[in-house]
């Protein structure tokens, strides 16, 4: 009985080992192949697109320009003329993305905008887009001829509209006589 002890610690100590072995060897983040970890979806920063750099023109206000990119990220009380718009995402699925815009103003107004190539709306959403393609969608309107090829429908048989039923009750007065 003390024998078999020391060997079930053994095997199950060197069970869990190989276990462990074989998990660290794989690259990806699933667990046995099967259990993948939650990824948080990290955003941060303000979104901006093609579409919204083109509508920022030289010598807008600070105003203007922040109704059109939003609040910057970053607003230096050391570099009062200059706004940092920095945006970032990390999504399970999707490649991360990092942006960097810097407008310039001189004064109150808008200088010059330091922007990357930036994608438009559209492309941005399809670039974090994660879901799954959908196979095959059937169509859900039928064509003339399938139409035409559906049996005609049957007439309701007419029956003869029933009249009231249920007894009919008489009640005693209310009040004694």
């Amino acid at each position: 009985m003390f024998v078999t002890r020391p060997r079930f610690y053994l095997c199950a100590v060197l069970g869990s080992l190989s276990l462990l072995g074989a998990c660290a060897g794989q690259r990806t983040d699933a667990f046995l192949g099967i259990v993948t970890p939650y990824r948080v979806e990290v955003v941060q920063g303000n979104v901006i697109t093609r579409e919204q750099v083109e509508q920022v023109r030289v010598g807008m206000t600070r105003a203007e320009v922040r109704d059109v990119l939003g609040s910057p990220m970053v607003a230096d009380i050391f570099h009062e003329d200059r706004w940092d718009y920095v945006f970032t995402i990390r999504r399970a699925g999707a490649a991360p993305q990092q942006r960097n815009v810097v407008v310039r103003f001189q004064g109150e107004r808008m200088a010059r905008i330091d922007a990357p190539e930036l994608p438009a709306e559209r492309e941005f959403v399809a670039s974090i887009d994660t879901a799954k393609p959908v196979k095959k969608v059937p169509s859900l309107a039928l064509t003339p001829e399938q139409i035409k090829a559906l049996p005609a429908p049957e007439a309701p048989a007419r029956t003869p509209e029933p009249g009231p039923v249920g007894a009919v009750r008489t009640y005693p007065p209310l009040e004694p006589r």
